[in-house]
């Protein structure tokens, strides 16, 4: 079974403040997609969150990523998103069930592939993190 494995992070800078996201695809070892990208002014939790929903826009939209793929695996250092998406924690933020809504629309369209939501040590997220960060510093 092929398996994308998706990193992504998020970050804001005072939380609320000035916001990025970080999101590196790959497909068994190769390289499909990496972005940083500002979102505006939000909190971490929103910016980790929408995070997740740019992984999926892509690869809807480009559907050859997810051509043969029976498992996605998504990696974060986020431990609250992971608990919150797989159901341990409840969420009360309003903002945050409406993006939690919609990343569960898009489990719904890829219904066909397990989908995993994973925690990793902030170390092993470094790609991500850094994508956060060069954006939030104009540097991408």
């Amino acid at each position: 079974m092929r398996q994308l494995t998706i990193f992504t992070d998020g970050g804001a800078r005072g939380n609320p403040g000035p916001a990025a996201i970080g999101v590196f695809i790959k497909k068994g070892e190769e390289e499909i997609m990496r972005i940083g990208l500002k979102i505006g002014e939000t909190t971490n939790n929103v910016a980790e969150y929408t995070s997740i929903i740019k992984a999926y826009e892509y690869c809807l939209e480009n559907k050859n990523t997810i051509y043969g793929v029976g498992q996605i695996n998504f990696f974060m250092d986020s431990e609250l998103a992971v608990r919150q998406l797989n159901g341990i924690y409840k969420m009360k933020s309003p903002k945050l069930r409406e993006l939690l809504f919609e990343i569960k629309k898009y489990e719904q369209k890829l219904s066909a592939i397990k989908i995993y939501y994973m925690h990793i040590p902030r170390e092993l997220n470094k790609i991500a993190d850094s994508l956060v960060n060069l954006a939030l510093d104009n540097k991408l």
